[in-house]
């Protein structure tokens, strides 16, 4: 069994786990949104944190890398657990493709699973949706949690994207906004305060992967 782990925002600077083998590549028909709230990590149930999930999108490629890990099924099942807790946040899996190539149709790994977070606010407390670049940037330069404040999320995530060679113009646009917002005085910084749904996530049963080859994204 080969046990791959695809990572489009966090993942790919700190996968957080031991790994035998990293590619760069990507997922085809989804795009990287700023959409999804962490109120534990990098945030507050009262200020949220803004931090990736996927949209679908026809014709939209996402970058990011996939970790093999190697080992037996107890070394695949320390990853899964570990996977399952740092990304509570997500509550929908999808089996997608991910290519290394970008002049061929043919995906270099099959039944890859993407974590991603149902886009209803009804059904996904953790959902925010989308907001205006400005009123977005505003709230990612000063939310801040446990683990660290969001625009290092967001300025780890822009570096990361430029070391594998693959800058997103949505994630430096948004990061170039944050550092516009910096130097607030903190009665501006205070005006925003986004509210969370408190409705109880509804998990989607998993799909069934490949037992060849089975990939999970964050």
């Amino acid at each position: 069994m080969v046990f791959w782990v695809f990572g489009y925002g966090s993942l790919i600077w700190n996968p957080g786990f031991d790994f035998d083998e990293k590619l760069i590549g990507y997922i085809k028909d989804y795009k990287r949104v700023f959409d999804l709230a962490c109120i534990d990590h990098r945030g507050t149930p009262d200020h949220p944190a803004r931090t990736c999930t996927l949209e679908q999108s026809t014709g939209a490629i996402c970058w990011g890398a996939a970790y093999c890990v190697r080992g037996g099924p107890e070394k695949e099942k320390l990853a899964m657990e570990y996977l399952e807790r740092r990304e509570c946040e997500y509550d929908s899996k999808t089996l997608v493709e991910f290519y290394t190539e970008t002049d061929t149709s043919e995906p270099t790994l099959t039944g890859v699973i993407v974590f991603t977070s149902t886009p209803d606010k009804v059904l996904n407390k953790y959902y925010l949706g989308p907001a205006p670049l400005e009123e977005m940037a505003m709230q990612i330069a000063t939310a801040s949690g446990p683990c660290g404040n969001n625009r290092e999320y967001l300025f780890k995530l822009e570096k990361a994207m430029h070391d594998i060679e693959h800058e997103e113009e949505y994630v430096t646009e948004l990061a170039n906004e944050v550092r516009k917002h910096l130097d607030l005085p903190k009665e501006v910084k205070a005006l925003l305060k986004p509210v969370v749904s408190r409705v109880p996530i509804k998990t989607q049963s998993q799909a069934h992967v490949s037992t060849r080859q089975r990939v999970f994204a964050s």
